[in-house]
């Protein structure tokens, strides 16, 4: 009996290439329209999960306008004293939108000169996000302990990461923002600025989910614009909500 021959092509289809992975963007504060139809009651750290599929806890980012009055404080949502008075939402006419981004930006335009002084004397330096995505692309011809390595071993990064081992609190410089603080003063002071209402995600009304594509500066500007269009436009009572991840 003939032996039937079993062609090359048959026996080694050649494999199809690995679709690369993609870097995760890092979400640390997301902002929620609150739905009408959702009672303040149900606003807790604790239901987050089930009403709006996100696991954190209410933060008290927001500012309280100064128009409000002592019957306004149960339409409040973690309400807190001070001066001023914070909270993590309620309906856009009772929070200082306005104070909160020009304070972020004033915050950001004092970082930037704390930076500049930390990094005198460096050369400007590649973000994580580009070492982690070379990564990604082949993770076995370039491991993920070489792309922190090459990441570290930048003399700024150091500069910055020696700065922050010295120093506690709110004077350390936050790396993750090191490609927004290498675009110059006023870009950060308007990245700051409109990071403030817009935080690093946000859930529309009708549940959408807004987010940067990645950690890079490109992507998050884009989200930026998305999301501070629609709160220019933010109808006066709709609630918001502030969460930490």
């Amino acid at each position: 009996m003939a032996k039937t021959r079993t062609s090359k092509t048959a026996q080694a289809a050649p494999a199809k290439p690995a679709t690369p992975a993609t870097p995760t963007v890092t979400i640390h504060t997301m902002i929620v329209y609150v739905p009408d139809e959702l009672p303040g009651e149900a606003l807790t750290s604790r239901q987050l999960d089930r009403n709006f599929g996100v696991q954190g806890n209410l933060s008290p980012r927001f500012w309280v306008s100064q128009a409000l009055r002592l019957w306004h404080h149960r339409q409040m949502i973690g309400l807190r004293k001070g001066r001023p008075a914070c909270c993590a939402g309620g309906p856009a006419h009772l929070l200082d939108l306005a104070g909160l981004r020009q304070a972020f930006g004033m915050g950001a335009g004092i970082r930037h000169q704390l930076f500049s002084r930390v990094v005198h004397g460096t050369a400007p330096a590649t973000p994580w996000h580009v070492y982690e995505a070379r990564h990604l692309a082949d993770p076995n011809a370039y491991t993920g302990e070489a792309a922190v390595a090459d990441f570290k071993n930048q003399p700024r990064v150091n500069a910055i990461r020696m700065h922050n081992a010295a120093t506690y609190g709110a004077g350390q410089i936050p790396l993750e923002e090191l490609e927004m603080f290498q675009a110059g003063c006023m870009a950060y002071q308007h990245y700051s600025a409109s990071t403030a209402l817009a935080g690093d995600a946000l859930i529309t009304v009708e549940g959408a989910k807004l987010a940067p594509a990645s950690d890079a500066m490109a992507d998050r500007v884009t989200y930026l614009e998305q999301a501070n269009r629609l709160l220019d436009g933010i109808d006066p009572e709709q609630r918001l909500l502030a969460v930490s991840l």
